[in-house]
């Protein structure tokens, strides 16, 4: 009767040093009016099994962008460090001296980091191939991504900026302009960068010498769309100086007509049809293919500057790893699935498993995926694997696995390299820069309304290796991100 009532006490023991949290946490939830109810936190070392804090660790919260991490480390798994995304160039009729009579279709596999450099050297080497004439249109094949309708502004009824920006299996430069405001003694000049060919920007600010928060310099002015053309009206303070901003302005069809139009007119080209959408037809041939970066740089750009549309066009992708099963039924596992769940549909019974991919084959990779890795996340719910969303799910208690996991993995290292480093770059740059944790934890951050989130990993004083994960949803969460760098600085003094 003695070793279950002490090991009946022990486990108590354990729970309540789980329950409790530093005493500078709590201040800081104090001042910014953040309850207990309002957070989740996991803190854990390494290997241990036991966390050392635990705080609602059960419940499903909203991630925000930490949910980058599950979409960027099942890709390096799932896909390996060097996969490459393509995009074709083909060409549909006679091409001899130099013309193409026909047309020139450009395919598209889902890259999610095609420049506007990378753009320029793929059509000098169409150029040095041969073609220098299309007497045709330029037909945009789009179909490798089976989505539904997509409206950049129901997140947040903003939809010209670069976060809403939708995925598309021929994204170009991220589907934006930037515009780079530049003041010019008692003048505003804007220039836009890529070119586009046929769009007009129409410089209606005034300038404005007011004293205003450069926090958020461009709250004064608005940035309208119309068609072919951008209206900009407003004011604009002068004393923030020069500024840039990445805005989506154009449907990816048009975003991507008007830079090749641009680009080819450049490099000596000549179009003399128009962008449109299609297929690849039976009679066309292959031209050229172009190769993306490899996969272990993409997810450095998606967890450091927190990419929402790169991170999209990788999930997405990670439908490529559910192969077409015969008599189009879907494959299965011998191991149940995961309890993740799509929001926006289930797979349909009847759906056909063709080549395309959708949020839907997605999302059964991922339930595959966990399975395989004995990984049971019941309340995961997964919507674009990036956290711009109101719907997915996770609890802190399954990111932690998730981390341990990853730790552990051949290919942490490449990970851990994408993660931003605290006080350093990425997201984190700015925080706790003259800290003693400073550069001592790689962190993934999430951001959204009503929602603040950390996760990753902290290197201590004493050379141990800590998983923290510290999820606020509440209307006060902005003002959580103190009690947030006061839980990294505690772990790191340990």
């Amino acid at each position: 009767m003695k070793r279950p009532y002490a090991a009946l006490l022990l486990c108590l023991a354990v729970n309540v040093h789980a329950a409790s949290l530093p005493a500078t946490v709590v201040q800081e939830l104090k001042n910014a009016h953040i309850p207990r109810s309002g957070i989740a936190v996991e803190v854990r070392e390494v290997g241990k099994h036991a966390p050392l804090i635990s705080i609602n660790a059960q419940r499903p919260m909203n991630p925000a962008s930490t949910m980058k991490l599950l979409t960027t480390y099942s890709s390096l798994d799932l896909l390996g460090p060097a996969y490459t995304w393509k995009t074709e160039a083909w060409i549909d009729g006679e091409l001899k001296d130099g013309v193409l009579d026909g047309n020139l279709i450009l395919k598209g596999y889902g890259d999610p980091k095609f420049t506007i450099e990378q753009f320029w050297l793929w059509l000098s080497e169409l150029r040095a191939r041969g073609l220098r004439e299309i007497r045709g249109d330029l037909i945009l094949d789009r179909s490798y991504f089976d989505l539904p309708p997509y409206d950049p502004g129901a997140f947040d009824a903003d939809p010209v900026r670069a976060y809403n920006v939708g995925p598309d299996a021929l994204l170009l430069n991220f589907n934006t302009l930037r515009l780079r405001y530049m003041p010019d003694g008692i003048g505003l000049k804007v220039v836009t960068e890529p070119p586009l060919d046929g769009m007009t920007l129409h410089n209606q600010l005034t300038p404005n010498n007011e004293k205003v928060n450069c926090d958020n310099w461009d709250d004064l002015f608005q940035v309208q769309p119309q068609g072919d053309s951008v209206v900009l009206q407003g004011d604009y303070p002068m004393g923030c100086g020069e500024r840039e901003q990445n805005l989506s302005v154009m449907p990816h069809t048009r975003y991507v007509g008007a830079v090749f139009s641009a680009v080819w007119k450049e490099l000596g080209g000549t179009l003399q049809g128009k962008e449109r959408d299609g297929v690849v037809g039976t009679g066309a041939k292959l031209f050229s293919t172009h190769r993306s970066e490899p996969l272990s740089s993409i997810i450095r750009d998606i967890n450091k500057y927190s990419n929402n549309v790169m991170a999209r066009q990788l999930f997405l992708t990670l439908g490529e790893t559910v192969p077409v099963a015969k008599d189009n039924e879907p494959p299965t596992e011998n191991e149940p699935a995961s309890g993740v769940a799509a929001t926006q549909a289930s797979f349909p019974e009847n759906e056909e498993w063709t080549g395309r991919m959708s949020i839907e084959r997605s999302v059964l990779a991922m339930q595959l995926w966990l399975a395989r890795n004995h990984l049971h996340f019941p309340e995961l719910v997964l919507e674009n694997g990036a956290g711009l969303s109101r719907n997915e799910r996770i609890s802190v208690a399954s990111m932690d696995k998730l981390l341990q996991l990853a730790y552990d993995d051949p290919l942490s290292a490449e990970l851990q390299a994408s993660l931003p480093i605290l006080g350093v770059d990425g997201s984190v740059r700015r925080r706790l820069k003259d800290s003693p944790a400073a550069s001592h934890a790689h962190l993934k951050t999430g951001t959204l309304e009503g929602v603040k989130t950390i996760a990753g990993y902290v290197r201590s004083k004493s050379g141990r290796e800590w998983i923290v994960v510290f999820y606020i949803n509440h209307p006060y969460a902005k003002a959580g991100q103190g009690a947030q760098d006061a839980l990294i600085e505690w772990v790191a003094r340990k």
